[in-house]
């Protein structure tokens, strides 16, 4: 006796996937980069704010480039 095949019942669609985020899927990441940066950037807000002079003086430059 042979076997039977199975149709699919809907063709296979060929267009791409069509995904849509929430506007808080982009939101959150980007405040929480954001805020990490201002930490990074404004190091005499931290509890602890010593550190090697080299990474405090880098973070100065970044801080002037991003001001300007």
């Amino acid at each position: 006796m042979p076997a039977r095949t199975h149709t699919r019942p809907h063709p296979a669609t060929t267009g791409g996937v069509d995904i849509r985020l929430p506007w808080w899927a982009l939101a959150l990441p980007v405040l929480a980069f954001v805020s990490l940066l201002v930490l990074l950037l404004n190091p005499s807000d931290a509890q602890a704010a010593t550190g090697d002079p080299a990474v405090t003086h880098l973070l100065q430059r970044v801080q002037q480039v991003l001001t300007r």
